[in-house]
C-alpha cells in the first residue's frame, strides 16, 4: 500500500490521531503533510507506505480555508477553545457589509505574521504549545506569508460572526488572521470554525471520512478509487523506460547518463511496469523513489 489518501478530518481529532488510526488499519508507515488544529475539519493528505517519500514534494502547498471569526472575544489560543482573556461589545456598524469587505480586502498580499504560541512550531526541540501550557511566552520571529484572495461568505449579526474563504500560502495561521480581522474592524475576535477546503491539488471533494476508510479498507475497488498512487501523483511528468541492464543499475542506486531535460520522471522497466521516480540533472538520471 503506497500512496496518498485524502482524509476529511473531523473535529476534535488531532492530525496525529488520524495518522495512528490509518497506521493501525494498514500496518504501514504513515505520515501527514501539515497539521490541522483539533477543532478544524477538512482536507488532510495522509501518506502511506512509500508514499511517505512524497512529503518533500508537498511541503510548499498553498491552502484554501473557510473560517469563521467570532467578534467581541479574545482567547489565549486565538480560537474559541481557549481561555477567554478579553471581552468587548461589538457595535452594529462593525458588522456593516461594506466595512467587512473592506477589511477582508485589506488583509490580502504579502505580510509578516507571528505564529501563535499555541502552535506546533518547534523551538529548542519543543513545540510552542508545550511552552504555552506551562505559562511561558517565547519571542517568536515573524514569518512571511501571503494572502492571495479573500471572499465573504456570510455575516451573522445575531451571533456576531463573519464567515469567509481565504486562499493563502503555506505557513499561514488562520487563528492569527481572524484576530487581525477583529483588530482591523476596531474590535477583537477569535476563530470559531475552520475547514480546509484545499491543500495544493488536493480538494475536499476527494476526501473521505476516517470511519468510511475503516469500513472499506479491505475493498480493493474502493481503495483503488481513493488511493492516489505514486505513479498517479506524477502522471503529468514524462516517462523513461529502462533496459534490463539500466533497470538493475537504477534500482541499486547507480547514476545513469541521460539525454533528457532536467526534471522529475516516471520510470518503467522494459515491460512497461512502473518502478518508481527518478530525477535528471545535468545529464544524470538518479534514483529518487523505488516501489
Amino acid at each position: 500500500m503506497n500512496g496518498i489518501i485524502i482524509i476529511n478530518k473531523e473535529k476534535d481529532y488531532t492530525s496525529n490521531d488520524v495518522v495512528q488510526i490509518v497506521k493501525k488499519i494498514f500496518n504501514e508507515k504513515v505520515g501527514h503533510t501539515g497539521t490541522l488544529d483539533p477543532m478544524a475539519t477538512g482536507v488532510l493528505p495522509i501518506l502511506i507506505g512509500k508514499g511517505t517519500l512524497l512529503s518533500k514534494y508537498l511541503i510548499n502547498h498553498n491552502k484554501i480555508y473557510v473560517a469563521t471569526v467570532k467578534l467581541g472575544i479574545k482567547t489565549d489560543t486565538g480560537d474559541v477553545t481557549g481561555n477567554e482573556i478579553e471581552k468587548s461589545d461589538v457595535l452594529e456598524e462593525v458588522l456593516n457589509k461594506e466595512k467587512v469587505l473592506e477589511v477582508l480586502d485589506s488583509i490580502k498580499g504579502k505580510q509578516q505574521q507571528i505564529p501563535p504560541m499555541y502552535s506546533a512550531i518547534k523551538i529548542n526541540g519543543k513545540k510552542l504549545y508545550e511552552y504555552a501550557r506551562k505559562g511561558l511566552t517565547l519571542d517568536v520571529k515573524p514569518r512571511e506569508i501571503e494572502i492571495y484572495n479573500t471572499e465573504l461568505i456570510s455575516i451573522s449579526k445575531e451571533n456576531k460572526e463573519i464567515k469567509f474563504r481565504v486562499s493563502c500560502s503555506k505557513g499561514t495561521y488562520i487563528r492569527t488572521l481572524c484576530e487581525k480581522i477583529g483588530d482591523n474592524l476596531g474590535t477583537i475576535g477569535a476563530m470559531s470554525e475552520l475547514e480546509r477546503e484545499k491543500a495544493g491539488d488536493f480538494d475536499i471533494s476527494q476526501a473521505i471520512a476516517i470511519d468510511e476508510l475503516r469500513e472499506n479498507y479491505q475493498n480493493q475497488e474502493y481503495l483503488e478509487k481513493h488511493l492516489i498512487s505514486i505513479e498517479k501523483f506524477f502522471e503529468n511528468k514524462k516517462e523513461i523506460s529502462l533496459s534490463p541492464r539500466s533497470f538493475i543499475a537504477f534500482i541499486n542506486g547507480v547514476k545513469l547518463f541521460s539525454d533528457e531535460e532536467d526534471d522529475i520522471y516516471r520510470i518503467y522497466d522494459i515491460n512497461k511496469k512502473f518502478v518508481g521516480i527518478g530525477t535528471v540533472k545535468k545529464g544524470i538520471l538518479k534514483r529518487d523513489i523505488v516501489i
